[in-house]
């Protein structure tokens, strides 16, 4: 189970020390453009194709995944 679900549409704007064990993060919009590598995130497969960019396949979630990891969630946040 997901604790908290992080979505995050600008990433210089978010703390990366908010995350705790047990949360998810998926980057959306142009946060995709700076995918660090890290444990448990991800980036919106649309949103990474849209800007022609190429990120490993494990990484990417569609649009139907991360709505699925929203109902799962304990608490989702945009940031």
């Amino acid at each position: 189970m997901v604790r908290t679900l992080w979505i995050v549409r600008k990433l210089g704007d978010f703390s990366s020390d908010l995350v705790e064990e047990g949360d998810v993060v998926v980057l959306v919009q142009d946060a995709v453009l700076r995918f660090p590598s890290r444990k448990d995130w991800f980036a919106c497969r649309e949103d990474v194709q849209d800007r022609a960019l190429k990120l490993p396949e494990e990484k990417l979630k569609s649009y139907e995944q991360i709505a699925d990891l929203i109902v799962k969630a304990q608490r989702v946040v945009v940031w």
